[in-house]
């Protein structure tokens, strides 16, 4: 028996294999799960193509973030599908280029206003979307990476990601009533594709070189992907508003 037999899982932000919700996905379908991917835009072609790398090829439904329709029209466009959904991965995030890259200061709020909707608010429009699909209770997992420090160059999306944390505390008190777990995986760096955005990507390899005391590859989704679909599983069954860390220790260091 998998970890996830039986269950729907929707899982977004798949753009490539090198994502952690790329292997997650395919863990999920590995454990048993039914999953359904999410995209938009000018990239559901290409979320399309590497689904079909997944063990099975999972429909692709459009969701852009930055359009509350989307969300709006989330439940109908899934039922066509799945007629209910057991979990939910949220990996969506964005931060224009002005809010990266030591320009703090200098970042005007449009490019702010842009980077807290896309990767933080988004957590609570893909959950209250998603609640309906959900009505005997399920599990909600985000990715965030660790918004307690100030980290070089990371900027706004720093302070986003401290939202994001902030946003799924309250979602666990606000959705635990309806027995809806939300928890969080901060994972340690990793080559994403949306890594590569970050300017100075390389320092947070050194510092984790450095200071991890478990050995830390960027290049392996395993352990963050393995954490995330634990948490969408029943396993965890009275876990929510956690933080749970797969970053080879780091967070546990001194500097």
């Amino acid at each position: 028996m998998g970890l996830l037999d039986g269950k729907k899982i929707l899982v977004t932000g798949v753009l490539m294999d090198s994502s952690i919700a790329f292997h997650v996905a395919r863990i999920a379908q590995q454990e048993g799960a039914e999953v359904v991917l999410t995209s938009f835009g000018r990239t559901m072609k290409i979320t399309r193509a590497i689904a079909r790398r997944l063990p099975s090829t999972p429909p692709v439904l459009e969701l852009d973030a930055s359009r509350a329709e989307d969300f709006d029209l989330l439940s109908e466009r899934l039922r066509e599908h799945v007629d209910g959904i057991d979990g939910v991965l949220h990996s969506i995030g964005f931060a224009p280029e002005a809010a990266l890259g030591g320009n703090f200061l200098k970042t005007e709020w449009e490019d702010v206003a842009t980077a807290v909707q896309i990767s933080a608010y988004s957590l609570k429009a893909l959950a209250v979307a998603a609640q309906p699909l959900m009505p005997n209770g399920g599990s909600v997992v985000g990715l965030t990476f660790d918004a307690t420090v100030a980290w070089p160059k990371y900027d706004w999306m720093g302070v986003a990601k401290a939202a994001f944390e902030s946003t799924a505390r309250y979602l666990a008190r606000d959705l635990g009533p309806s027995d809806i777990r939300v928890n969080l995986v901060a994972a340690g760096p990793l080559k994403t594709t949306a890594a590569k955005s970050i300017p100075g990507f390389e320092e947070f390899e050194g510092v984790w070189s450095q200071r991890a005391p478990l050995r830390w590859d960027v290049s392996d989704f395993e352990p963050a992907a393995r954490a995330c679909v634990a948490l969408l599983s029943d396993w965890f069954p009275r876990t929510t508003g956690e933080i749970v860390h797969v970053d080879g220790g780091v967070h546990a260091m001194g500097a």
